[in-house]
């Protein structure tokens, strides 16, 4: 059962296509990333998906209702959670956990047992009077999504969730999605971590409003760059940087901290090709050099110099 099914979905504002005739499928229980850089489109899109932003064409289903004419029972059916966490900060824990409830329209009789469910999911139990505003970012977080599936929706969108928050309070808050998706929960995220797609069942990589690729994470690294990629520490990157951006065989250099990643073309032969091509030159120490298997970040980057996916 599909839980997204989007055709051709463009958003404009003035002369400016925010998003770009997308098309694409969520089945009902994954957990499915929508990734790309600030600006690419990704908010665009879950706020229409979500009935908050009418589509200038296109059309999308979701949770089998239209979002251009079921809007109402579009937003009863889902959870939404934004990258501020949709919190109120002068409100207490308690009172925003209720105000969810009220507006989402759930019976006094099973209000009192969600929130206890929120409570623990957000390690709030006996603290239901602290005010929201005094929360850490990680347990803010937790509250958040906590309150939008409150009322148990088959579908939940959370647009740039982990944004600014620590990386240990990132993978807590991962390990509660995955227990949303054993439930049968449908996880609709956005988010510009590309580390973070390594837990999405599947993955939608979206640049300047346009698809670029598609697939989990194995399959993007595997099929959108076949090409060997080399990693190198070395003892001073910028130089090698712009050394090996003049080498034939090497079709692509990024910076990684302190290391580089190069990928190669079809004048690359192997590893002593890139020993040779340094044995004049001294200017830098090649502490370690290694094929690797690329990151989804070599990937993205490679997609977006070269627009090898474009769907």
């Amino acid at each position: 059962m599909l839980a997204v099914e989007v055709n051709h979905l463009t958003k404009k504002f003035g002369n400016f296509i925010s998003v770009n005739e997308i098309s694409f499928k969520v089945n009902q229980g994954e957990i499915f990333g929508f990734l790309g850089a600030n600006g690419a489109g990704k908010s665009t899109t879950i706020k229409m998906l979500c009935g908050l932003l009418e589509p200038s064409s296109g059309e999308a289903f979701v949770g089998g209702y239209n979002i251009k004419t079921e809007t109402d029972l579009v937003k009863k059916n889902i959870g939404y959670m934004s990258q501020r966490f949709s919190l109120y900060n002068d409100l207490s824990v308690e009172e925003n956990i209720s105000f969810f409830g009220g507006v989402y329209g759930i019976e006094s009789s099973v209000l009192k047992e969600r929130k206890a469910w929120v409570l623990e999911t957000a390690n709030l139990l006996g603290k239901e009077k602290i005010l929201t505003g005094s929360l850490p970012g990680g347990i803010k977080q937790r509250l958040a999504l906590g309150t939008a599936v409150i009322h148990k929706p088959g579908i939940v969108f959370l647009d740039e969730p982990t944004s600014g928050v620590d990386p240990i309070s990132r993978r807590s808050f991962w390990e509660l999605i995955h227990q949303l998706a054993n439930e049968g929960i449908t996880v609709f995220v956005t988010t510009h971590y590309l580390e973070e797609a390594e837990y999405c069942n599947n993955i939608l990589l979206i640049n300047a409003g346009k698809l670029i690729a598609e697939g989990n994470a194995k399959e993007l690294k595997t099929k959108y760059l076949q090409q060997p990629i080399y990693e190198i520490d070395c003892s001073n990157p910028i130089e090698a940087l712009d050394f090996f951006q003049r080498q034939n065989f090497v079709s692509e250099t990024t910076l990684f901290g302190n290391s580089l990643h190069l990928i190669m073309n079809h004048f690359f032969t192997d590893e002593s090709q890139i020993k040779n091509s340094l044995a004049e030159y001294s200017s830098f120490n090649i502490n370690r050099l290694q094929k690797i298997t690329p990151t989804l970040e070599d990937v993205f980057i490679h997609l977006i110099e070269h627009g090898d996916g474009n769907k």
